[in-house]
């Protein structure tokens, strides 16, 4: 069953997601992120350490934790825009 994982992004990263640069996500493999799950992307100002308050849902399309190509603990997340 697909999850929801609300997520702390930086400001200059939720940007560049925000207007279409960004479509993918490098993070901890501290969850279970499977394709498929939701991304509740919450935009953090480090310089203030306070949400804004703006947020963005993304999906997990694809999943790469192969330590071939990824380091070891994280994980690279293909992300889609959702339709709300």
């Amino acid at each position: 069953m697909p999850e929801v994982h609300y997520l702390k992004t930086w400001t200059p990263f939720f940007k560049d997601i925000k207007n279409g640069i960004k479509n993918f996500e490098v993070r901890k493999n501290d969850r279970r992120y499977k394709v498929g799950d939701t991304l509740i992307l919450e935009e953090f100002e480090p310089t203030t350490g306070k949400y804004t308050g703006a947020w963005i849902p993304k999906e997990i399309i694809y999943k790469l934790d192969d330590t071939c190509f990824v380091k070891e603990d994280f994980v690279i997340l293909g992300l889609k825009d959702i339709k709300i």
